[in-house]
């Protein structure tokens, strides 16, 4: 693998963070710990301002304070969020771009007002397609100036557990994460739920914004227009065992009994099926699973490994969800780097 990356992807990596995977152990990831992805600044928002306006496609458009948002029925969803380009800096050739490893992953507890509810109060007209989400944050990217803006398809927009979230894990969203009010779409990647939202668009035809056209689309080579990112891949993690290595992050495990956990998710199905192996995929185990929690939230599991003999191994684990997706083996490449689910390959020397 080339592993290599460069001054500008290293800035990146400085500014965005992943979560430990020790960090796996907690059911809900601690707002500090969750993974982080900011494509341009964070916006300097007073939330005294803040307003969010609703148009387009609808008979009765209307602008809401934040305060008008937190006077609306709230619900909250628990939900595992993944950037689509976690593992990407596994891949060859090298892919140029945030360079995750297996981070860029966490669970909240989201709190706001369902979207389907704003959106039927704004009345949609019969030609409504799609639905426009601007946030406030705005950059250069590949030569185009532009606000980051992504849509949904009207039928996704509309699913019952689909946010204007306004809490994280009890209290008011940080900067980083989007204050004061973003979006939170359960089972898609994280690109989907944009940030610092100002503005809700509802329109009569698809979106041509960058973001969704020239962005976040799985293509073979650069002539290829690709198809659009969206749901998460099944994958599975499990938390470091043992102690690190300080500079290669390898693992030493004492000689016998060795609990091994972790969390599995999917934006497609539920989990219903994770295997752990200890020789580097060549057999495999069933893991015993926790009971089902939230639908959009990871599941977490755990296996009795004893690691009697001393010497190396390689432990992986892998995940299956209920429509049938597993994870592979190996990663498929594409241009974007996207949605690497391939499996997790921890070396450990057992002492």
């Amino acid at each position: 693998m080339d592993a290599a990356i460069s001054q500008n992807e290293l800035a990146l990596a400085a500014r965005n963070h992943g979560l430990p995977l020790e960090a796996l152990r907690y059911p809900i990831t601690p707002v500090g710990l969750h993974y982080l992805l900011i494509h341009y600044d964070i916006p300097d928002v007073d939330a005294d301002a803040f307003s969010l306006r609703i148009d387009g496609r609808v008979a009765k458009p209307v602008t809401l304070s934040l305060p008008d948002l937190r006077e609306r029925s709230d619900h909250e969803v628990t939900s595992t969020m993944e950037c689509a380009g976690n593992g990407r800096a596994l891949l060859a050739p090298h892919v140029v771009s945030q360079p995750w490893l297996l981070e860029a992953i966490g669970t909240g507890r989201w709190r706001g007002v369902r979207l389907k509810e704003i959106l039927e109060d704004a009345e949609l007209l019969d030609d409504a397609v799609e639905v426009v989400f601007t946030g406030l944050d705005r950059g250069l990217e590949k030569g185009v100036e532009q606000n980051y803006q992504r849509s949904l398809a009207l039928d996704d927009a509309l699913g019952d557990d689909v946010l204007l979230a306004y809490e994280m894990n009890g209290a008011p969203l940080l900067p980083q994460h989007g204050f004061p009010l973003r979006l939170l779409v359960p089972g898609w990647y994280g690109m989907t739920s944009v940030k610092w939202l100002t503005r809700i668009e509802v329109v009569a035809e698809p979106f041509p914004g960058y973001q969704m056209t020239a962005g976040y689309r799985f293509r073979r080579d650069e002539d290829d227009e690709g198809h659009p990112v969206t749901r998460i891949q099944p994958r599975s993690l499990m938390v470091p065992p043992g102690i690190p290595d300080f500079d290669t992050r390898a693992r030493i495990v004492d000689a016998g009994p060795c609990p091994l956990q972790g969390r599995a998710w999917s934006g497609w199905a539920p989990i219903t099926h994770v295997e752990v192996s200890t020789d580097g995929g060549d057999t495999w185990a069933d893991a015993e699973l926790e009971p089902l929690g939230s639908r959009w939230a990871w599941r977490g599991w755990r296996y009795e490994w004893n690691a009697g003999e001393p010497g190396e191994y390689v432990l992986c684990c892998r995940a299956s969800d209920e429509a049938g997706n597993v994870q592979p083996d190996e990663p498929i490449w594409n241009v974007g780097g996207y949605s690497n689910n391939a499996l997790q390959r921890v070396p450990v020397t057992v002492q």
